[in-house]
């Protein structure tokens, strides 16, 4: 790596955490149990809202109320945006006059986007109506991501309140995070994107010549539309001329600003943030991947503000920082050292030339290595799974770093609200561990951790995993799973472990050869995404309205600090050793075996 390599990972560092006590400092007003100056200003428009749901703002709801809550929403949200698809052939804005979406993939979408994965088994500008992009995918990008923050500040406030049977308003709470947090800085981005040359309109897609006319293969088909063959059995093919091309067009800029801020990641755009219409600029580039960890960075200062220790918050951010760095420039390195299939190809002088800017294989030339490497670290890092290069032409070990992330629990950073209510579940693990070592009853935040909570937390942390490894093991036995693989052999079952891994962790990113919009994919797909988001977000509220009832327990000189830098390598510790063990075998079947292929090893 270069020196230029490191300033621009490091001036991306330096912004990221530049801003997090800023933004978190206002969340944490945002979501105050007393009024402040910040509720103020929206409480007419807050207000209207309520009464014109019927909601009763001032209910101070049970776990379990404000679990039903939440689930009966997303469900409801869930249904709404199947509907929106399997009708959209007869609904406005539809110029393109898109048909309806087949019912598996519709299912799975709708699952997709209501769990804050935005797994995509389909190509938004050949498949989605405008209508459908911006009432069902761009409003779900909101209210999954509000859910998520939703969800932690009640885990906060269990942490916060004394023998109190309440943990806070499910309704309050996601109206008040889509109100003054979502709304407000998407549309920021949005303008900046626009500024940028981001499509935002709702235009017909237009034709236009091409500069040079070139031809495509197709099949040739009868008067049916079925394929022909030759004598031969093989199918019979045509050369036609290609004159014009489709660009198109449609509301792109309000859809990408909250699907990056709200780390949804689902694209306008069949190839996400690698379109030059999604991501037109370097400034584009740098805004987009620094919005995908703004507000999970920026929740860890919330959460200490909220619990009134900042310094709980600055432990948890350290935590991710000390898993994150060494990953990025992992990847970073792998990507920057180049394709050795050259090198065993004797290719010498090519390799030389084609590889000065490093494995430049699915990556976009304007962007180049070091900003590819930034966002699939960060993409994953955080339960985004927007893309700006294609990680399935990544090297061996520059894709093994992506995955790893989404297999560490997507609590490194993670989604808005979910990732750090994991990394609390992992807290609770470690010191537990701490507790057992020293012979004590283990304590959080001044709430001791007991039975109850451990059990919680160990399915929250182990849920996912199961449903990895399972899910990885139902697709590479049934005969429709490893159909779906473009590459046999060991890249094929790294797509699989990849794509299981990202729905069970609902990141949404994917190795692009694994052809995943097939009935069986998008049934596995979409059970996978809906069970690693709602049982983990209901086991969390468990906890939460546990906590909220018991007594706060005065610090002793046996109680262990969770602020310092031994906590932080002990919960950094928990989190890699839970995963290693988990996923290292089949990441050895994958990646590992793949790199020491192709270094002939």
């Amino acid at each position: 790596m270069t020196t230029n390599n490191y300033l621009q990972l490091g001036l991306y560092l330096v912004v990221l955490v530049s801003l997090v006590k800023p933004l978190g400092a206002y969340m944490a007003a945002v979501f105050a149990d007393s009024p402040n100056r910040v509720l103020r200003i929206g409480a007419p428009v807050e207000r209207g809202l309520y009464r014109v749901a019927g909601v009763d703002h001032g209910e101070d709801m049970s776990w379990k109320r404000y679990a039903l809550a939440m689930l009966a929403f997303n469900v409801l949200g869930l249904l709404v945006v199947y509907l929106l698809q399997r009708v959209q052939q007869w609904l406005p804005l539809n110029p393109q006059g898109f048909g309806a979406i087949s019912p598996d993939s519709a299912l799975n979408t709708a699952i997709s986007f209501a769990s804050n994965t935005n797994w995509q088994g389909y190509g938004g500008e050949s498949t989605m109506s405008y209508l459908t992009q911006m009432l069902g995918l761009a409003v779900q990008n909101f209210l999954s991501a509000a859910t998520g923050v939703a969800v932690l500040i009640a885990l906060v406030r269990g942490f916060v309140r004394k023998t109190s049977n309440g943990i806070g308003n499910f309704w309050v709470d996601m109206t008040r995070c889509t109100l003054y947090v979502l709304l407000p800085l998407s549309l920021l981005l949005s303008l900046v994107l626009v500024s940028q040359g981001v499509p935002q309109n709702f235009k017909p897609y237009e034709n236009v010549p091409l500069l040079q006319a070139t031809t495509q293969t197709e099949a040739v088909k009868n008067a049916d539309g079925n394929p022909l063959k030759d004598a031969d059995g093989n199918a019979q093919t045509r050369q036609s001329p290609v004159v014009e091309q489709s660009l198109p067009l449609g509301p792109a800029a309000s859809q990408i600003a909250i699907k990056q801020l709200g780390t949804n990641g689902g694209g306008f755009y069949n190839v996400n943030s690698a379109h030059p219409y999604e991501n037109p600029t370097p400034l584009s580039n740098f805004l987009e991947v620094l919005a995908i960890l703004l507000i999970p960075a920026a929740l860890c200062y919330t959460f200490g503000k909220m619990v009134e220790d900042r310094r709980q918050g600055w432990a948890l951010l350290a935590t991710m920082l000390v898993i994150f760095v060494p990953l990025l420039l992992a990847c970073t390195a792998a990507e920057q050292a180049g394709n050795p299939a050259f090198t065993s190809a004797g290719v010498d002088q090519l390799a030389s030339a084609a590889q000065a800017g490093g494995n430049m294989e699915g990556k976009e030339v304007r962007f180049g290595v070091v900003n590819s490497t930034l966002w699939a670290s960060a993409t994953t890092a955080a339960s985004n799974g927007s893309v700006n290069a294609m990680h399935d032409s990544f090297t061996p070990l520059g894709g093994l770093v992506p995955m790893s992330l989404m297999q560490l629990g997507e609590v490194i950073f993670g989604g808005v609200g979910s990732g750090l209510y994991g990394m609390i579940a992992f807290a609770i693990v470690a010191v537990f561990i701490a507790g057992l070592m020293v012979g004590r009853t283990p304590e959080y935040l001044g709430k001791k951790i007991e039975a109850y909570e451990m059990k919680m937390a160990s399915l929250v942390v182990l849920i996912p995993c199961a449903l990895v490894v399972v899910g990885t093991a139902i697709a590479v036995l049934a005969p429709a799973g490893v159909a779906g693989t473009a590459n046999p052999g060991i890249h094929g079952f790294s797509e699989i472990l990849y794509a299981l891994s990202s729905a069970s962790n609902n990141n949404g990113s994917a190795f692009g050869g694994l052809s995943a919009n097939t009935p069986f994919y998008n049934s596995l797909l979409g059970i996978c995404m809906f069970l690693a988001r709602f049982p983990l977000a209901i086991g969390m509220l468990a906890i939460a309205g546990s906590i909220a009832a018991k007594k706060h327990v005065p610090a002793s000189a046996g109680t262990l600090p969770t602020h310092t830098p031994l906590f932080i390598v002990l919960l950094a510790s928990t989190v890699v050793i839970v995963g290693a063990l988990t996923f290292l075998p089949a990441l050895a079947l994958g990646p590992i075996a793949e790199h020491l292929s192709a270094f002939g090893h």
